[in-house]
């Protein structure tokens, strides 16, 4: 898809971070956007924002909500026309040390994680196959998609569901003219970490010192890592140009390379001769 002006973008975690930056590299491009995210205040500043460049409405959602995502759907189509690009970009991080699990932290990260970019396939694709116009599916997973590294378990195992999701997704929609894209990024400067963290359930209490001093350090250090990434405005400008060249894979930097071809190397060795 080379031109993407005039469509309709709808957009999870657009009032933050990557969502941000994919939303204002779209609205350059003549793109209207449909921004949803939990986050109320983030929506309001970024509507302010981008309404001077493109149409824009903004709606409160919790991606976990089936209802209320079908309800915004039908809202986001009566305000701006059908949806064509579809950005299931909502996220959370963080990690918990593996012993001390719950339900609800299974829940909570695979709900948003995963869960939210079945509900946005769901909600919007068979309305994209009705319309016949074509469009463009970005899914946001990780480099933790790709392999496994010290993302801790909850979050790995969301992101690489996306992943495989997004890699069966485009074997079959290719064929009928909507492109799929799954990004996995490195580091990007956001605040994410900070964020999920502030609204993760609350893990088993009883750590010892111990382990809350090295839960408390890992935090810190994945935000120090995460300050030192690409920017948002980098990967919104990464994404479009995904779009453009229909490619299935967007990558932010090349750091999981080494970890991804031992990956590649130890399922290869494994095989049978």
């Amino acid at each position: 898809m080379t031109d993407v002006k005039g469509r309709t973008a709808f957009i999870t975690g657009g009032g933050n971070g990557i969502g941000l930056g994919i939303a204002r590299s779209l609205a350059r491009e003549g793109v209207k956007l449909a921004l949803a995210d939990i986050d109320a205040a983030g929506l309001a500043r970024a509507k302010a924002e981008l309404q001077g460049i493109t149409s824009v409405e903004a709606f409160q959602l919790d991606v976990r909500d089936r209802d209320a995502y079908a309800e915004t759907a039908e809202a986001v189509e009566r305000a701006l026309g059908p949806v064509t690009l579809l950005f299931n970009n909502a996220g959370v991080a963080g990690a918990s040390p593996v012993g001390k699990l719950t339900y609800d932290l299974w829940d909570w990260y695979i709900g948003i994680n995963l869960h939210g970019v079945i509900n946005g396939v769901q909600t919007f694709l068979p309305k994209m196959l009705k319309g016949g116009q074509g469009g463009h599916i970005v899914n946001t997973a990780s480099g933790a998609g790709l392999v496994a590294a010290n993302a801790g378990v909850l979050y790995t195992t969301s992101k690489f569901g996306v992943v495989g999701m997004s890699e069966a997704l485009s074997a079959e929609l290719g064929l009928i003219g909507i492109g799929v894209s799954v990004l996995c990024p490195g580091p990007v400067a956001t605040d994410i970490v900070q964020r999920s963290m502030d609204a993760a359930p609350k893990a088993d209490a009883s750590l010892s010192e111990a382990q809350e001093r090295r839960v408390t350090e890992g935090v810190a250090q994945a935000i120090q890592y995460l300050k030192q990434g690409v920017s948002i405005d980098e990967v919104g400008a990464m994404v479009l140009k995904a779009i453009q060249e229909n490619s299935l894979y967007i990558h932010t930097d090349r750091q999981a390379e080494a970890l991804i071809k031992a990956r590649t190397k130890a399922l290869l060795d494994a095989m049978p001769s």
